[in-house]
């Protein structure tokens, strides 16, 4: 079996981000019928030492869209974090990444592949210690293959993953189904 660079990214972002646009719709809506401010969610936290949920919502951006880039141009250098900005803001952030996602080519991404380049990610000084530790600048040899299957998803999973949490933790009625999305299935 083989699988394109495309159908192992783009497939994969658009529907993680399809599927975290809908949770955030629904915290809007539960929030509309129980009187809550959905700006709350902004800052909120899982523990004191987490980036909140604002963060979240960046840097899984940035992962996707910015990881795609990576593995066109062999840099990744996504833009400065906004910062802390209202709900309609993040949701407005997913609906642009959604968007940048859907107007890459097939073929265009496919010829990326294989390609050799360096690029200059972050890690923890001490990986034993990874919570405690400073991070600094490490640079890796890769292939857009191995940046996108060892360092974008993951790190796009991590991001996504602490934003549902978020959500989960301060009410938001969403479950795993919410979480999964639309499935990509075989036509018979």
């Amino acid at each position: 079996m083989t699988i394109s660079l495309y159908e192992l990214s783009v497939p994969t972002f658009l529907q993680t981000l399809r599927a975290l646009r809908g949770v955030l719709a629904r915290a809007a809506r539960h929030c509309a019928e129980t009187g809550a401010d959905p700006n709350d969610f902004v800052e909120a936290r899982l523990v004191e030492d987490m980036a909140p949920f604002h963060f979240q919502i960046e840097a899984l951006w940035h992962h996707a869209v910015w990881g795609m880039e990576a593995a066109r141009t062999g840099v990744f250098d996504p833009p400065p974090l906004r910062g802390q900005m209202p709900f309609a803001d993040l949701q407005a952030t997913l609906d642009r990444a959604i968007q940048e996602l859907e107007a890459l080519d097939p073929g265009e991404v496919n010829r990326w592949a294989g390609r050799d380049f360096d690029i200059v990610i972050y890690r923890p000084t001490e990986p034993e210690h990874a919570h405690r530790s400073p991070w600094g600048p490490q640079t890796v040899a890769l292939t857009p293959e191995t940046y996108l299957l060892t360092y974008a998803l993951p790190n796009f999973y991590f991001h996504v993953v602490t934003a549902y949490a978020i959500l989960r933790m301060r009410g938001a009625p969403i479950g795993k189904g919410d979480y999964e999305g639309d499935l990509h299935v075989r036509t018979a």
